[in-house]
């Protein structure tokens, strides 16, 4: 098994986990070799949530110093690849609201602050802000539901595998899901 950067020459599903494995385990080679693979798959995530390519980018860098620093905590119960969209979500979102809280408000002559409606803005400028928003607001009161629904609908896992990866029944994720999308509906049509 060799990999020469080239996102034409993917690895096979078995050797992404062989690879993270032995990275896991201390191999610094092992681990450059994972990062050089994986990094394309990071970066389609990362764009996945993240319109604009510098904003995936940043998103991509701090997933992969993520995976870095963090292969200890994959369990190896799963596709290294599964942890991996977790991680990559999670970055992407962090960037969305580091972004987020650095924008500045425009001031008007009265002195108001005006924001823009992310669910308004989302639809004129094709992003997933309305998404992001969402899962923001449903987080703050019932965080168990975000992950799940994030993995099932828009990443399309299988119920089976998010259980896996979760470490939870799948009748809870069914659960947590089905609750989820009841929460997000609302956010989602405007309906706050």
């Amino acid at each position: 098994m060799s990999y020469s950067g080239d996102p034409g020459d993917a690895l096979a599903p078995d050797d992404i986990d062989d690879l993270a494995r032995r990275a896991r385990d201390g191999d610094r080679d092992a681990l450059e070799t994972l990062l050089a693979a994986v990094r394309p798959r990071v970066l389609n995530i990362c764009r996945g949530v993240l319109p604009y390519s510098g904003d995936a980018e940043d998103a991509c860098q701090e997933a992969m110093l993520n995976v870095a620093t963090k292969i200890g905590s994959w369990g190896a119960r799963g596709r290294f690849t599964t942890w991996l969209h977790i991680v990559s979500v999670n970055s992407a979102r962090t960037t969305y609201r580091r972004l987020k809280n650095l924008a500045t408000p425009t001031d008007f002559e009265d002195g108001a602050h005006d924001r823009p409606d992310p669910r308004t803005t989302s639809v004129i400028a094709g992003t997933r802000l309305d998404l992001l928003e969402a899962m923001d607001t449903i987080e703050k009161d019932h965080p168990q539901y975000v992950e799940p629904l994030l993995l099932r609908d828009v990443y399309g896992l299988p119920y089976d595998e998010i259980a896996t990866l979760v470490d939870a029944p799948l009748g809870t994720v069914k659960a947590q899901i089905h609750h989820g999308r009841k929460l997000a509906r609302p956010l989602l049509r405007g309906e706050r």
